[in-house]
């Protein structure tokens, strides 16, 4: 299930006995432990709530897991035992855990937390007894839809565009998203609405949507535009040779789908990108017509060079690309 359930799904159905808690979005994960710690309900979690390191279940600490899950809980209904970054191989699994699983221990919940998966472990999604709550980054449309949920737990109301805008200022970080809401709830008090034009004010912009916003700057020519986002990005701390690298790469990727044919489909999957980028590119690429994203991208990219050869300055190597974007 996605972690976006997980709440749900016990409140209707009640707690499994072993979970998978997998996936690289941090926040997912440790609020998925923390909403089955919470439906254990733990009077004494010294002595029911147990924890092991990947590092430490090796030999005789799988052994020592594998009793940890048949040990009673102590004044409590429930035991809850967690194991971090666990990745025992498929002979370790059908060894210690597989029959486990056929049969655990009424009493005892077991949570196994990894941020993904490893070449050559045990495969524990399709385990049997395992239930598997998908903590992976989600898409924008599912992330706003989450946001909303958050918003209201803080009283807030939110407007579609707000919480779409919001889910790309915070690139799509569940984390920075929670606490940008709570800023919000503080500024905006009980019942407030979010708007986008809240969000525009007051929540922090994240550096890929900025550069995000100077490329599209740079392909429309609006030199006003650019030189005031530009000038945001340097005084907050960005470096100039990261600016113009992402300038090298917004121009190469002009080039690219320049050259390649096919639908916006095919082509973002070839590249590694959403369709609606490859849209959004084509349209610029077409704008600037396909000599002058060639030409830009190849001198763009010899200023770069130049100045991480040291045959120029990171400052003198940017402020040759502005004037080749927009004064040649």
């Amino acid at each position: 299930m996605k972690f976006v359930q997980l709440a749900k799904t016990i409140q209707a159905e009640g707690l499994a006995p072993v979970y998978l808690i997998e996936g690289e979005e941090a926040y997912f994960r440790d609020h998925a432990v923390e909403s089955i710690r919470a439906a254990c309900r733990l009077t004494n979690p010294a002595l029911n709530d147990a924890r092991y390191e990947g590092e430490s279940l090796k030999g005789e600490g799988l052994a020592d897991l594998r009793r940890a899950l048949e040990t009673l809980p102590f004044f409590d209904e429930k035991r809850l035992v967690r194991a971090y970054e666990f990745y025992p191989t498929e002979r370790e699994w059908e060894s210690f855990f597989k029959t486990y699983a056929a049969d655990p221990s009424p009493s005892t919940v077991f949570l196994i937390v990894n941020a993904g998966r490893k070449a050559n472990a045990a495969d524990l999604r399709r385990k049997a007894g395992v239930t598997y709550v998908d903590c992976s980054r989600e898409n924008e449309e599912t992330l706003s839809r989450w946001l909303f949920g958050v918003a209201r737990r803080q009283g807030l109301q939110m407007d579609a565009d707000a919480a779409a805008l919001m889910v790309r200022y915070c690139a799509q970080d569940a984390a920075r998203m929670k606490l940008e809401t709570e800023k919000l709830a503080a500024i905006l008090g009980e019942s407030g609405r979010v708007t986008r034009a809240a969000v525009e004010e007051y929540v922090a912009k994240d550096t890929e949507y900025k550069i995000y916003e100077l490329t599209q700057a740079a392909s429309r020519k609006n030199y006003a535009l650019f030189s005031e986002i530009l000038s945001d990005m340097l005084e907050k701390g960005s470096d100039e040779h990261a600016v113009l690298a992402a300038l090298v790469s917004h121009y190469r990727t002009l080039t690219e789908v320049t050259g390649m044919s096919g639908p916006d489909a095919e082509v973002a999957k070839a590249l590694g990108v959403k369709p609606y980028a490859v849209q959004k590119n084509r349209e610029a690429a077409r704008r600037l017509g396909k000599e002058r994203v060639e030409s830009l991208y190849l001198a763009l990219y010899a200023l770069s060079s130049g100045a991480r050869s040291g045959s120029c300055t990171k400052t003198g190597a940017l402020f040759g690309a502005i004037a080749k974007i927009f004064f040649v």
